[in-house]
């Protein structure tokens, strides 16, 4: 179990701290009165960040494991929340991985890239967020 203390410091902000000692702020969007991203992640902005860092994380454990090295991999990832009158949600997270051609043999592709599919945090995800992932090997 993990424990993550969440402390509201005012101004539509959050501090945060892990279990082990790292620390960051939230802030709400600008478009509903928050700071906005030049001084911190949304909690929103926090789940659509975690869902590009798992999937490179779980497809370089994987890579790892047979003899690859992913260093030099990246991912972009946009967030679309839903429009009013729907209540505010994720509605949409696509996702661009973009690998080393040569870090990835042609014959390992697929597997890395069912590997990306299955990572925690895109398991995790409501199923009415869409969450579509491409592959680019650069």
């Amino acid at each position: 179990m993990l424990t993550i203390s969440v402390r509201y410091s005012g101004s539509k902000t959050c501090e945060l701290t892990h279990g082990e000692g790292a620390r960051i702020r939230t802030t709400a969007p600008r478009d509903i009165g928050g700071e906005g991203g030049a001084s911190a992640f949304s909690p929103t902005d926090l789940v659509a960040a975690g869902l590009a860092s798992c999937i490179l994380t779980t497809m370089a454990m994987y890579a790892e494991r047979h003899g690859l090295d992913l260093s030099g991999a990246s991912a972009t990832v946009e967030k679309h929340m839903t429009t009013p009158p729907a209540p505010r949600r994720i509605a949409r997270l696509p996702v661009v991985v973009t690998i080393p051609a040569s870090a990835a043999p042609e014959e390992m592709r697929e597997r890395l890239e069912r590997v990306g599919h299955t990572c925690p945090v895109h398991a995790s995800l409501h199923p009415e967020v869409d969450a579509p992932i491409e592959y680019r090997y650069a």
